[in-house]
């Protein structure tokens, strides 16, 4: 309906009062512009995030998504599965915790994968450990015959006897870009952004655990420290610390080398907002947490010569 006016008291103030609305309106307006232009040329770039793919076909995801797609396609790719298995277990935690370490569930259902302690998946302290419980659902899809042949949601459904066994193929596109990049098959595909400048400083003996834990004990990088140890926190104000984590063939397939090295790049930038990692880089790349594009970019000095990757932790 449209509006009726009193005709002998209220038009003169409401004539009135509207042009003050709308400047109003327009005065914060302007704020709200200046503020995003203020906060985009000093780089602000607001809540850590993530992303993989481009335009229509891009996913937008946390670091702590991140970070646990980053812990579950190493394990795949360590126990010596191919791409096709890593999608199957990314579509299948995206579905069942949307790639959280949930500690709840239907029942008793736990974890990325919503593993049950009743059904025999494990304690609840290891269905909540990332590594662990991507390890027995890998343990489960090695099983299936044939599974890197099977329509994702009947490979899935065969480890995990969802209610919902067809909600799987819905995530299948995203879980395609995160495998390719996280096995290194798209390098410099995995776009993040960390806050790194305040708090804690990096933990060499943590990232170089975290390491051992997701790809093996021969991952293990050599101390190449600067600064302090590479036990042990790092001292409030000390240099940075880098470490330099060689690039080894994979054993997938000949040549593999350098799809190995993107691999363990891009998973210390999927982690780096929880392991306070500043910067990466591999071959003539770099990534820096405190660049507001979250990109990889051509690296100004002289790159790695691919045999290593360089990990530069927040000091």
């Amino acid at each position: 309906m449209g509006r009726v006016s009193e005709p002998s008291r209220l038009p003169r103030p409401a004539r009135r009062g509207r042009p003050a609305r709308f400047a109003a309106a327009f005065a914060v307006l302007l704020g709200l512009v200046a503020y995003v232009a203020v906060h985009y040329v000093t780089g602000s770039k607001g809540a850590p995030r993530c992303s993989v793919g481009s335009g229509a076909n891009r996913y937008e995801f946390t670091p702590e998504q991140a970070s646990n797609a980053a812990t579950i396609a190493a394990v795949g790719t360590t126990r010596g599965l191919p791409e096709r298995a890593v999608t199957i277990a990314l579509a299948t935690a995206l579905q069942e915790s949307g790639l959280r370490n949930i500690r709840h569930g239907d029942r008793d259902s736990l974890g990325l994968f919503q593993q049950r302690p009743s059904q025999g998946w494990g304690t609840p302290e290891q269905i909540l450990d990332p590594v662990y419980s991507s390890g027995r659902f890998y343990e489960g899809l090695e099983k299936v015959p044939g599974y890197s042949r099977l329509p994702l949601t009947v490979a899935a459904q065969k480890v995990q006897r969802s209610g919902f066994p067809q909600a799987y193929a819905k995530h299948e596109p995203d879980a395609t870009l995160l495998s390719a990049a996280l096995t290194g098959r798209a390098p410099a595909s995995l776009s993040c952004t960390a806050d790194v400048k305040e708090g804690r400083p990096g933990d060499p003996a943590r990232v170089r655990a975290e390491l051992v834990r997701a790809f093996g004990p021969e991952t293990l990088p050599k101390p190449d420290v600067k600064g302090a140890g590479a036990a042990g926190s790092i001292a409030a104000g000390a240099p940075a610390v880098e470490l330099s984590v060689p690039v080894r063939e994979s054993g997938r397939e000949p040549g593999s080398r350098a799809q190995r090295g993107w691999e363990l790049a891009q998973w210390a930038v999927a982690r780096a907002d929880e392991l306070r990692i500043a910067e990466v880089s591999y071959g003539d790349r770099v990534w820096v947490a405190d660049d507001a594009s979250g990109e990889w970019e051509p690296a100004k000095s002289r790159g790695t010569d691919g045999s290593a990757v360089r990990i530069r932790l927040a000091s």
